[in-house]
């Protein structure tokens, strides 16, 4: 099966941290649109993982991805990562999130994705939290060592359910391929511009399962600033030396010309479901079940 999902933070994201300039946010919105237009086109559905601070200042942009019969899920409060907060801090933002984009549309909200996929073997206790507010379906394990932590002893590549102090959750993590003995991810974010497009496309035909993940920012062909030490610090929660925000500059920026005629003909090429689709589709007494 092949998954299609897309994680909202841009509008909360630019009113935040960069003025909620006008220009900025008429471009999400135009870009937003195209991508729901073309998805009705392929008539598929997606699950779009949104900060729940949408609810707040862009509710119309929620309504419309519901409205327009596509699954809402849950991507933090603030996108603060977990890894980077103490429980309390991560039972507060989750809770805040799912109410608000509950209330926003009207419907349960069951499917959830951390930032920047912080759920790691060091705060899998994350996961109880997850369950304990309501959440059913997961997709925040990156099965192999990244640059922000990622999941290496996870061994599983494909849906499982997690089984820890009693709650269960069906785990949907990233997809991985090995290339010269590494495991690496290739489908979504910044891997996803890294690869040419061929490649993805044979990797996924491969593939008895691939989950693709997109964020706006990644497909938008224009280059990004680099960031100002305080907002590096602030967000990444580490030091922002001119290395670090240079490594992270060149890393958000490679790519980005062609990155959004390649996904409209990714999309093109697969049929996709969404998260709340493959809870059907999926026979669960036939996955492994993981306990952490």
């Amino acid at each position: 099966m092949n998954y299609i999902t897309f994680d909202i933070e841009e509008w909360f994201l630019e009113k935040q941290n960069h003025g909620n300039r006008s220009e900025k946010i008429a471009e999400y919105d135009r870009y937003l649109n195209e991508i729901l237009d073309l998805l009705d086109e392929c008539e598929l559905k997606a699950t779009f993982f949104c900060v729940g601070g949408m609810a707040e200042d862009f509710a119309n942009v929620i309504k419309q991805i519901d409205h327009r019969g596509h699954e809402v899920g849950c991507h933090s409060y603030r996108h603060t990562w977990l890894n980077k907060m103490q429980p309390n801090e991560v039972l507060e933002d989750t809770r805040r999130a799912i109410n608000l984009l509950e209330q926003c549309i009207g419907k349960k909200v069951v499917s959830y994705r951390s930032p920047a996929f912080s759920i790691g073997e060091n705060n899998t206790w994350a996961l109880d939290i997850l369950a304990n507010c309501g959440i059913e379906r997961d997709s925040s394990i990156f099965p192999a060592k990244r640059d922000f932590g990622g999941f290496s002893n996870f061994g599983h590549k494909t849906p499982v359910i997690i089984e820890r102090k009693g709650c269960m959750l069906k785990e949907f993590p990233i997809c991985m391929t090995t290339i010269l003995g590494k495991e690496i991810a290739y489908s979504g974010g910044g891997y996803f511009r890294l690869f040419p497009l061929w490649f993805v496309k044979r990797e996924m035909a491969r593939s008895d399962y691939a989950m693709c993940y997109f964020h706006l920012d990644d497909i938008i062909p224009e280059s990004s600033k680099m960031m100002s030490r305080e907002y590096y610090e602030a967000y990444f929660k580490e030091p922002g030396t001119l290395v670090n925000r240079y490594k992270r500059h060149i890393k958000s920026n490679l790519g980005k010309k062609t990155a959004y005629g390649r996904m409209i003909s990714l999309i093109r090429t697969f049929k996709f479901i969404n998260l709340a689709q493959a809870e059907q589709e999926i026979d669960w007494s036939q996955v492994p079940i993981v306990k952490l």
